[in-house]
């Protein structure tokens, strides 16, 4: 399988890529977990579609400690004793995120909940991650890259 366009390689989507990845590093060192990041990384990507990113993700997930119970079980969350209440609240508000044309976008409830867990500093990164995961997938989905030799690393 082959992209249908080397987005690296183009000097318009290179420089849109180093961008975003810029963005990203914003995001390095804030006060939300790194384990919660993945976490909503990969339920983003799995709701997406988006295979490199899941590849990414699953892989640094496990870099960093994370058991592969849990990266497992991230697709089935609700049903999951692995999974604290304050992950719970993460995923929730991504499923939300990322699917705003199906139900209108992030509801009070699923906000009040994360607030609950989060200070506003952790959850400006969290709606960061969101955002910007969804950016990575839809790049991905669109010119189609291929999945599955993602290296820990890789990208930093």
């Amino acid at each position: 399988m082959n992209a249908r366009l080397d987005y690296f390689g183009n000097p318009v989507g290179g420089k849109f890529m180093k961008s975003i990845i810029s963005a990203g590093k914003a995001l390095i060192g804030s006060p939300l977990p790194i384990t919660i990041q993945e976490l909503v990384r990969m339920r983003a990507s799995q709701i997406n579609g988006c295979a490199v990113c899941l590849d990414m993700h699953t892989k640094e997930a496990a870099a960093a400690g994370e058991s592969a119970v849990r990266i497992n079980l991230v697709a089935a969350w609700r049903e999951a004793t692995v999974f604290s209440d304050a992950e719970r609240a993460a995923l929730e508000v991504t499923e939300q995120a990322c699917r705003v044309a199906d139900g209108g976008g992030v509801t009070d409830e699923a906000w009040a909940n994360a607030a609950r867990h989060f200070d506003e500093d952790q959850l400006a990164a969290l709606v960061g991650v969101i955002a910007l995961i969804n950016a990575f997938n839809r790049v991905n989905a669109i010119v189609q890259n291929p999945a599955g030799d993602y290296r820990v690393g890789q990208f930093t």
